[in-house]
């Protein structure tokens, strides 16, 4: 399924040109406009899905194979040291384009682009941590 009005449905199908690194029949893998660093690609599926509630697991898990491939060949490739796999999911987590995509991010020692992913870890008691679980806990 496709959305016409999806920027990322049109790179994926190739109507916009890309400088594609890997292509099959689920996915494209291009390279990232606005990179972060050298190499910096994204996975995009081919059909269109907003975020990853949305996609199934089977192309979810195909996503992430790729997700290997691609990162143990620009490791080689690229000789980086250090790699993130960045996806998200809703405006709050920092999704702008409504089609799943996921970042491929070579990273490299004394690189001018510091900005490492981080957080401020939460202080939880055990109490909340409990309550969370149980929230959460697959049964």
């Amino acid at each position: 399924m496709k959305d016409d009005n999806c920027i990322f449905c049109k790179l994926a199908a190739g109507d916009i040109p890309t400088n594609t690194v890997y292509e099959d029949d689920t996915f494209r893998v291009i390279m990232d406009a606005n990179p972060a660093t050298k190499g910096h690609s994204l996975i995009i599926p081919k059909d269109h899905f907003a975020n990853l509630y949305e996609m199934d697991e089977e192309v979810a898990a195909k996503a992430m194979k790729l997700a290997k491939k691609m990162a143990v060949r620009m490791k080689e490739k690229l000789n980086c040291d250090g790699f993130n796999l960045l996806q998200n999911n809703e405006e709050t987590a920092g999704q702008t384009v409504f089609h799943f995509h996921m970042h491929l991010i070579p990273r490299y020692k004394g690189d001018k682009n510091d900005d490492i992913l981080k957080y401020t870890p939460l202080e939880l008691s055990d109490d909340e941590m409990k309550e969370i679980l149980d929230m959460i806990k697959v049964k």
